[in-house]
């Protein structure tokens, strides 16, 4: 009878314990082709600052150090403004020069108006398939701004994914013309 009931009870919580979960992570990845040596790209790519000088959306990048509160370092911090009034706040957790590797993340909270939370952005400069060539790769993991399942409309999934792909995708167009001219 004891079975009977610990078996009951589980079948019974089983479905209570299916919906206990937030909203499911996002992930966009663009990858593209640029005519330069890698460690010129490279050299454009991990100037945290310098984002400004060649993603064509970006009006303004506010550049300082600040204490993260997290790891309670002092890390680099970039508030970056959008055309469109978007505004996101980025702290820079690595930059690796051998591997050619930025890794940066969202501060989440009244800086960031961008349609996302918990963004991470991992991007990378590898040596492209020809010879004076580079392969650029933007890998960005994130949830909606409501950090929700259930969120609204312009807070939800296809809002964060068509943000980070809208950014994505003219990052790709600015970095590859100015690092082409």
């Amino acid at each position: 009878m004891k079975k009977f009931l610990a078996m009951l009870a589980v079948a019974c919580l089983l479905p209570v314990a299916a919906f206990a979960h937030g909203p499911s992570g996002q992930k966009v990845v663009k990858e593209f082709e640029v005519k330069a040596e890698p460690a010129k790209a490279w050299a454009l790519l991990k100037d945290f600052g310098a984002i400004g000088t060649w993603h064509p959306d970006v009006t303004n990048v506010k550049l300082e150090d600040r204490k993260d509160e997290e790891s309670g370092k002092s890390l680099p911090h970039r508030l970056v403004i959008l055309k469109n009034g978007t505004t996101f706040l980025e702290k820079l957790r690595e930059a690796n020069d051998a591997d050619m590797k930025l890794d940066y993340k969202l501060v989440d909270g009244k800086d960031s108006t961008i349609a996302v939370s918990n963004y991470r952005t991992v991007a990378q400069v590898k040596a492209g398939k020809a010879a004076g060539t580079s392969t650029v790769t933007l890998t960005a993991r994130f949830y909606n701004k409501a950090n929700t399942m259930e969120a609204p409309e312009g807070l939800d999934n296809p809002a964060a994914n068509k943000a980070i792909n809208e950014l994505y995708d003219a990052a790709a167009v600015g970095f590859k013309k100015a690092i082409e001219k």
